[in-house]
């Protein structure tokens, strides 16, 4: 399976997953900094609204897979 081959209808990858998983990591990454400059007095200067968005990102993209493999379940038939 090629690069593109992931951009196809048909493939193994859920592309939503994928983009939650990896806002999901951001936003992990961005909390741990965070604590971690708090601890040596120094204040991480950041927009909440970048922050926000990872959060948006992310619950929307997990929210969006679930509720397709909830309301989407197809028969071996319709396949």
């Amino acid at each position: 399976m090629g690069f593109w081959d992931i951009f196809r209808t048909r493939n193994r990858y859920n592309e939503k997953n994928i983009v939650g998983f990896l806002s999901f990591t951001v936003m992990t990454i961005f909390a741990v900094v965070d604590i971690v400059t708090g601890i040596y007095g120094n204040a991480l200067v950041h927009s909440d609204a970048i922050f926000n968005s990872f959060v948006i990102v992310t619950l929307g993209a997990f929210g969006i897979a679930e509720a397709g493999a909830i309301f989407g379940k197809k028969t071996k038939e319709e396949d």
